[in-house]
């Protein structure tokens, strides 16, 4: 029988690497043996040990964190879901090329390296509510894509989005994977009114509609009502757990990407963290949903992946600080 484009994810998740339960034990033990109060530093301690889990190294060592930004355009945008246009999305990839884009001061401040992927903006997806946003070859086509954002060597990958009308797309896709109607999962976006949103919602049950049993798969889920920034960064999140990389999730869009990667197989999110929460309503439910507790709540709908280069901060000190601390003379 012929293979199928999604046959090797499929069988990537079948075979995840665990997490290195040894190495979490050496860093929880060198902050038993550190000059302070027992798990005084609290979460910070967590954080610390999760990093050697997921990377084998204990105690852990950031010193090449990477934030990858995957941009891209939606057809479903002619609905009028988005108050912005959609030449938005490349004025926004450019921007962070000439080094102005807030993302590149919050990399600058906390010294991450930056990647931003334009994924075909002058060809928009499928209008998910009339035909499938990619087929199955230009969708795992794109996730072999997305897994290219660690070649160049990462120890901490932080993930984030740029796409206009991609919030709708990913109310969409957490109503396929987790039940419910549009008006279930859509938020504000880029400043929707009361028209913008209903007609968002419209959207998401006209796909979900649409589409129907075809829904049941998580891949075909993706391909179907998801976009290309949404399999890119399924794509990265495999390639770093292959790799031994933590990640941080940024967002709406990462987390809804993630939880097809959730619903394909459980295990899959293990090595993620999800840096913060955004106003989008549908972002905490789903969060909610995943079992992940933000980092941090600064109520940024920004994209660009801000929130996650943010919290890397976090991570490097707890990083840091599981090694660095005087240990204490015990009488």
């Amino acid at each position: 029988m012929p293979a199928k484009p999604f046959d090797d994810f499929r069988s990537l998740l079948a075979a995840l690497p665990p997490a290195d339960d040894a190495a979490g034990a050496r860093v929880r033990a060198l902050f038993a043996k550190a000059d302070k109060p027992n798990e005084s530093l609290g979460r910070v301690e967590d954080i610390a040990a999760w990093i050697a889990a997921w990377s084998g190294r204990a105690p852990p060592a950031i010193n090449r964190p990477l934030v990858a930004i995957f941009a891209g355009n939606h057809g479903a945008v002619r609905h009028g879901i988005s108050p912005r246009r959609v030449a938005a999305t490349a004025d926004e990839v450019e921007l962070c090329a000439a080094g102005g884009a807030a993302i590149n001061q919050v990399c600058i401040a906390n010294d991450l390296g930056l990647k931003v992927f334009d994924l075909a903006l002058d060809i928009p997806t499928g209008d998910v509510t009339e035909e499938a946003a990619l087929d199955e070859r230009g969708c795992a086509a794109t996730m072999a894509f997305g897994m290219e954002a660690v070649a160049g060597g990462a120890d901490l990958l932080c993930l984030g989005d740029l796409g206009v009308g991609n919030s709708t797309i990913a109310a969409a896709l957490c109503a396929a994977l987790f039940g419910g109607q549009g008006t279930d999962w859509v938020g504000p976006g880029s400043g929707a009114d009361a028209a913008t949103m209903a007609r968002k919602a419209e959207v998401v049950d006209r796909a979900l509609a649409f589409h129907g049993s075809g829904l049941g798969d998580p891949l075909e889920a993706l391909r179907r009502v998801g976009g290309r920034e949404f399999a890119a960064i399924c794509g990265a999140i495999l390639a770093a757990r292959m790799e031994k990389i933590p990640v941080l999730l940024d967002g709406f869009v990462a987390t809804a990407a993630a939880a097809v990667l959730h619903a394909a197989s459980p295990g899959t999110l293990d090595h993620c963290l999800l840096a913060g929460l955004s106003p989008e309503p549908g972002h905490a439910k789903a969060a909610e949903r995943l079992g992940l507790r933000p980092l941090l709540d600064f109520g940024i709908s920004h994209g660009e992946g801000v929130g996650a280069a943010l919290a890397a901060g976090i991570v490097k000190a707890a990083a840091l600080t599981s090694s660095g601390m005087a240990m204490a003379v015990r009488l």
